[in-house]
């Protein structure tokens, strides 16, 4: 199954303390397809695969039954990436069964900084 997120409304690349902020999908330990934060949009692909409804895959983190996937912010500074929030897209209540599932996700709080802890897509689509 490929897994499609999609992000909107971005922060901005400055916001509070930090400065040339990107945003990528943590994979295992490291991010990866780092966007900056002033982008327009955003979009991560990645495969995911399922065995009796559990979602596996290298993007996959969590416990059997609380899966999802991390998006995380960081500053960017030469080829150094330094975390300082993470989002958690949650995986449960998606189909197990489709052959494609895309997320659209508002990527800044109520507080105009980077999206952070259990984030709920605004849509999701299945399929296609």
């Amino acid at each position: 199954m490929r897994l499609v997120i999609r992000g909107h409304r971005l922060p901005g690349r400055t916001c509070g303390p930090h400065a040339n902020i990107h945003v990528g999908l943590q994979i295992r330990q490291d991010p990866v397809d780092l966007v900056p934060a002033d982008a327009v949009s955003a979009q991560w692909v990645t495969n995911l695969r399922t065995d009796n409804g559990d979602f596996h895959g290298p993007a996959v983190h969590g416990r059997r039954g609380e899966r999802f996937v991390y998006l995380t912010w960081g500053t960017v500074e030469a080829d150094s990436f330094t975390m300082f929030r993470r989002a958690k897209v949650m995986l449960d209540g998606l189909p197990g069964d489709a052959e494609q599932i895309t997320l659209d996700l508002d990527l800044t709080d109520e507080s105009g900084m980077p999206r952070c802890a259990r984030v709920q897509p605004t849509t999701i689509t299945v399929g296609p």
